[in-house]
């Protein structure tokens, strides 16, 4: 036995807690009409999820719960609670004993349990499913439906046989699937339509992206170019910077030494007995000649400043005209062009219209101030800094002209001074040969100082050239730096090792291409105009993993779409080869028990196919609102219909049977099904309410044959089938409008059932 009890509060006609235990394979429950013997039926249907409440006599759910009545009063709740022998496993759940139980209250709301713990209906339907149960399958025949199977449509008569045969499962797991399937594909087109709105926008991030990456490329290269100029011109400008002072360090030496043989020579003189005019004389040359030899080198060390400035300066031309080549456009102040068209239009209203020549000479005018107007734009094309910096180079040409020819008149000047000094001085050496030696040394040292002072000034000029260069060279590096990172001033923290070797094989030449490479990189990162390239590359990182998301979100869509089509098919297939092999096993069983019933004769279910509908048909059903939509027309499917052929009579077909005919075709056919697969219960509620006596005692025999496979409960006023039940529940309708259950004898039921 797997059904233990069935326990009811509050619901119809039970006002109090009522309690059935089912302990035979038979159990009959009997009772006048109206004592509520069919609640019982329907207490079943509603425990085991009935949701129609028309199907169990009811409006709406509130009908279900005791009304009230002078003895009781209104209930707020109606419950209905099974109990289950688990041992076997019956149910799948770890539990020996089973109970389930449903509970609807006054506001409509529905309450589920499982062994006291609170459920979805979900749950229990999928729990009774894999047992065979459901709310309102073949098990459960409550009054008045037993000849349902014979009036149903052939595809209601489908349903009930599959539900027999046990594929509610798996047109469960199919329904799910396939509702699974539905939102699985609106999702795949949300994911699509997503992918679609930002496909335009990834497309653009993506071409910012590139430009940004071939700006980051450019800059890139600029970096190393700036890396490879600046560390050698470091190298460079460190390695003469030290050879400079090498280079000074000797003369210098040499002139400090000078300078003491000089003042011992000066004393010689000076403490020298004669000292005539002619000494006197060759003192003020020599002076002279002093005064003269520190204006030249004041002037020869100018000349060199003025140099290296006008050297900087023309490097700085180059660099402003390159820049002016690379310009695209060149603007014309406004104010020019409207000085222009003034100027026309003052020629135009001037000139004497009447006269060719006056006009042919205004055509003339115009276009003569017209070109200069655009040789005047094209010479305005050179920046202000072009014309700054050849100002400046004239100034330094100028000034260096006027230098060199300084230099030039004190060469000339300290020439003649020289050459009265040695005139002088051999006079002096012919009269004074005391002091000969001394002047001697005097003249050399002389001498080797002017000698030296070239020297060193050489040195100063090429110094001043060497600041310049180094105050271009540290604004170059600032300029870098802010264009491309600090990174490209770490030439700063390396020690130079290798200057002799990158001086001599590398010539200035190579610099000078270098710096113009990297000006035209320059000028390609401005044009660029890349700006806010961090907000972008960010922007674009987003999308793109957003895209690539959905994608694999798509992928995943479509792999489990199609793992639900092949789940879907594979059901299908499943349900239609069990179906058959169902419905061959039933017509063996169908045909065994009509002839049982008839005393032979012949019935058997047909699998067939629903007409299709003309589309003048489908008109017709639209036109009198059997249908809403054309939607609700649906394809032609396979169902059941059913064959019967009474032995002795020409009678063939359903419509040609009378009503016990019927009743007695569809019990058998309903003990077919049940036969082929049991259900754990069987309800019958008054099936055999139209059999006389004979068809009686057969209905008792194969309720008695069924009760080998099923519990059977049996609701009957039948004499016959009371007898074959092991126990009998009486239902009276007792005080206050409430049904009262008795446990009664056979004779009592009797009595009862009256």
């Amino acid at each position: 036995m797997y059904l233990k009890s069935l326990e009811l509060t509050g619901f119809k006609s039970f006002a109090k807690k009522t309690g059935l235990d089912f302990k035979t394979s038979i159990t009959a429950v009997v009772g006048p009409n109206g004592s509520g013997k069919s609640n019982i039926a329907e207490a079943f249907r509603f425990v085991l999820g009935e949701q129609s409440i028309k199907s169990m006599r009811g409006k709406k759910s509130e009908d279900l719960i005791f009304n009230g009545s002078k003895e009781f009063p209104k209930g707020n709740r109606a419950s209905a609670k099974i109990t289950f022998d688990n041992r076997k496993r019956l149910l799948n759940l770890d539990f020996d004993e089973v109970s389930i139980e449903r509970s609807v209250f006054r506001d409509s709301t529905s309450e589920y349990r499982i062994n006291d713990s609170q459920v979805r209906l979900k749950d229990i339907i999928e729990l009774l499913a894999q047992a065979h149960i459901g709310a309102s399958g073949h098990h459960i025949i409550s009054q008045g439906e037993a000849d349902r199977v014979l009036s149903a449509s052939i595809k209601e008569r489908r349903a009930m046989i599959e539900d027999a045969l046990g594929l509610k499962i798996y047109q469960y797991k199919k329904q799910e699937s396939e509702r699974k399937l539905d939102k699985t594909a609106e999702n795949i087109k949300q994911v699509e339509s997503l992918r679609r709105e930002i496909a335009p926008h990834i497309k653009f991030l993506k071409k910012q992206v590139e430009k940004i990456e071939r700006a980051q490329a450019m800059r890139e290269d600029l970096k190393a170019l700036y890396r490879e100029y600046f560390r050698r011109e470091h190298i460079y400008l460190e390695y003469f910077k030290k050879k400079l002072r090498g280079d000074r360090a000797a003369p210098e030496a040499q002139m400090a030494h000078l300078e003491k043989e000089m003042i011992s020579a000066r004393k010689t003189l000076e403490s020298a007995s004669q000292k005539d005019q002619k000494t006197i004389e060759l003192v003020s040359i020599e002076s002279s000649l002093a005064s003269v030899r520190t204006e030249r080198d004041s002037a020869t060390y100018e000349k060199g400043k003025v140099e290296g400035l006008l050297e900087y300066a023309k490097k700085r031309l180059t660099k402003a005209e390159s820049a002016a080549k690379e310009a695209a456009d060149v603007s014309v102040p406004l104010r020019e062009v409207e000085s222009l068209g003034e100027g026309i239009a003052s020629d135009i209203d001037h000139a004497d219209s009447k006269d060719p020549s006056a006009l042919i000479a205004l055509v003339r005018s115009i276009k003569e101030k017209i070109s200069a107007f655009i040789a005047k734009s094209k010479v305005a094309t050179n920046t202000a800094l072009v014309s700054e910096i050849t100002a400046e180079i004239k100034e330094l040409d100028r000034k260096l002209t006027a230098i060199t020819a300084e230099v030039s008149t004190l060469d000339h000047k300290l020439s003649a001074l020289e050459s009265a000094y040695r005139t002088v001085k051999e006079s002096i050496e012919k009269e004074k040969d005391v002091n000969r030696e001394a002047e001697k040394a005097l003249f050399r040292i002389v001498a080797e100082q002017n000698e030296l002072r070239g020297i060193l000034t050489a040195i100063s000029a090429h110094e001043e050239r060497l600041r310049v260069e180094e105050t271009n060279f540290k604004n170059e590096v600032q300029e870098g730096v802010a264009l491309v990172g600090r990174d490209i001033s770490s030439f700063y923290d390396h020690t130079v090792t290798d200057a002799d070797e990158v001086v001599a094989n590398a010539p200035r030449h190579e610099q000078e291409d270098r710096r113009r490479a990297i000006e035209k990189i320059k000028i390609r990162l401005e044009d660029a105009g890349i700006g806010g390239s961090d907000d972008v590359m960010k922007e674009f990182k987003e999308v793109s993993e957003r895209e690539a998301f959905l994608t694999k979100e798509l992928l995943d869509l479509e792999q489990s779409a199609k793992s639900l089509t092949d789940l879907i098919k594979e059901l299908e297939l499943r349900l239609d080869v069990e179906f058959r092999e169902g419905i061959k096993k039933i017509n063996g069983q169908f045909q065994e028990f009509f002839a049982l019933m008839f005393g032979g004769g012949h019935a058997s279910l047909d699998v067939v196919r629903e007409q299709k509908r003309k589309k003048s048909d489908t008109a017709e059903l639209l036109e009198i609102g059997e249908v809403s939509s054309i939607e609700d027309i649906e394809e032609a499917k396979e169902g059941i219909d059913i064959s019967v052929a009474l032995p002795n009579k020409k009678i063939k077909g359903l419509t040609m049977l009378s009503g016990g005919e019927r009743a007695l075709t569809s019990i058998a056919l309903l003990f077919a099904i049940s036969q082929v697969n049991p259900p754990p219960f069987i309800i019958l509620d008054e099936t055999d309410a139209a059999l006389d006596e004979a068809n009686s005692r057969k209905y008792g025999d194969m309720i008695e044959n069924l009760a080998k496979y099923s519990q059977l409960i049996v609701i009957t006023h039948n004499r016959e089938t009371m007898s074959r039940a092991g126990v009998l529940y009486g239902v009276t309708m007792g005080m206050g409008a409430a049904s009262k259950l008795l446990s009664i004898a056979f004779d009592e039921a009797v009595e009862v059932a009256k």
